[in-house]
């Protein structure tokens, strides 16, 4: 049976949830902003005009002013994207119990057994938009195809509020023609590299031997063709499943620029602790430790590194993640923004052959000790006990909040 898969994506996600709240900023320029103050100054979305007016995602709250002067800036409201998105999946349960997210405001949907009660996909698609609209008060773009890739693609082909089909006797005419990194999972070294092998369009990467992308790319290169040729047959899965959790991270952008590996060390332990707790209430250990390290011209580097034995001691991570800053980053620029990531997660229960630098004794010792931490400032509050070392003065804003993901799902 021939397969019907939406891909619903509400545009301008955070713009228009603050159009909706706020109803005298309807035909206007906006754009949800990090705090100028608290140097997380970047453009996080943009209404349909800022876009217009060449507002783009990432750009630094100043460049947003030059090109578009009367941009109204308004910081971010998680919570209430976090609403609308949680209501606009109880409309997607009207029709179907296969909903997967892709972040916040996108949502694949499987509606293959919904369509002898309710109609065709674009029907379908089309009562979604019309409820989301009606309900939510934000837009909506449904792609509608026979599979997640080219779902995905329609509901970028046309915004906002808008439905589009891609069906399997039409797509090369109306896909091949766009350019390579339209295709999912097609970021900018990928486009670059194509590029620089006379790849251009998403038909030159389907007309490729697949052998020669594989040579290029890898398993990533075989994927490639076999999206681009329609063949995707990757699953929606069930609006419960639960998905595995791979890395846990935590970044922010510094007040003030760090100085010294001293200021450096301060920051990531104070991530370090997030991470760790994280883990904690996931059951789960890194076996390594990544770091991102974003400089002052917003470029950023990245490094990682096997830890000896598996944790989720905050002490231990940041030893990894200073560790490694030392050896790689040697202060060509000032540091803007730091982020910790616990890679290559393992089950806090998998049997761990000990070494001669770990002493399982007092592994279980700190273990307790973090515990009871975590315990105490869930009690009476975050920071109620935490290290020394944290209480001088970190550039790191108070009033921070947490980067919120809700992770995708393509393969399973």
């Amino acid at each position: 049976m021939a397969r019907t898969i939406l891909h619903s994506d509400m545009n301008s996600f955070y713009a228009s949830v603050e159009m909706m709240l706020n109803p005298d900023l309807r035909g206007k320029a906006v754009a949800v902003c990090g705090s100028t103050e608290n140097r997380h100054g970047i453009v996080l979305a943009k209404s349909e005009l800022a876009k217009r007016a060449g507002v783009k995602t990432g750009m630094a709250n100043w460049q947003a002013k030059q090109v578009c002067p009367n941009l109204i800036m308004v910081p971010p409201n998680y919570n209430e994207y976090l609403k609308i998105s949680k209501l606009a999946h109880k409309i997607y349960e009207r029709y179907t119990d296969l909903i997967e997210p892709f972040g916040m405001d996108e949502c694949w949907l499987d509606v293959t057994g919904s369509s002898m009660v309710f109609g065709d996909g674009v029907t379908i698609a089309n009562e979604i938009k019309s409820a989301i609209k009606r309900e939510l008060g934000v837009n909506v773009s449904i792609g509608v195809s026979f599979n997640k890739i080219f779902a995905k693609l329609g509901s970028d082909m046309k915004k906002p509020d808008a439905v589009t089909e891609i069906r399997r006797d039409n797509f090369r005419e109306k896909i091949w023609n766009l350019p390579a990194y339209e295709l999912l999972y097609v970021g900018r070294a990928t486009s670059a590299k194509l590029e620089s092998c006379g790849i251009n369009t998403i038909g030159q990467i389907a007309q490729t031997e697949p052998e020669i992308l594989e040579g290029i790319f890898g398993v990533h290169g075989g994927r490639m063709w076999t999206y681009a040729n329609g063949l995707d047959e990757s699953r929606v899965m069930h609006m419960n499943y639960k998905v595995p959790i791979k890395s846990v991270g935590h970044g922010t952008t510094c007040v003030t620029d760090p100085v010294n590996n001293d200021e450096v060390d301060a920051v990531f332990l104070e991530l370090s602790v997030d991470v760790g707790h994280r883990l904690r209430i996931n059951n789960l250990l890194a076996t390594g430790v990544q770091i991102m390290v974003r400089t002052e011209d917003l470029s950023f580097r990245q490094y990682q590194t096997k830890l000896s034995y598996p944790t989720r001691n905050p002490l231990e991570l940041t030893y990894a993640a200073r560790k490694l800053f030392r050896e790689k980053y040697y202060w060509s620029m000032n540091v803007r923004s730091l982020t910790i990531r616990a890679i290559d997660l393992v089950p806090d229960n998998t049997p761990v052959q000990t070494t001669f630098d770990c002493d399982a004794g007092i592994q279980v010792k700190m273990e307790k000790i973090f515990n009871t931490v975590d315990d105490l400032n869930i009690r009476y509050g975050k920071k109620t006990v935490m290290p020394a070392a944290l209480l001088q003065n970190i550039p790191i804003a108070a009033d921070r909040c947490d980067e919120i993901k809700i992770a995708g799902r393509m393969f399973a």
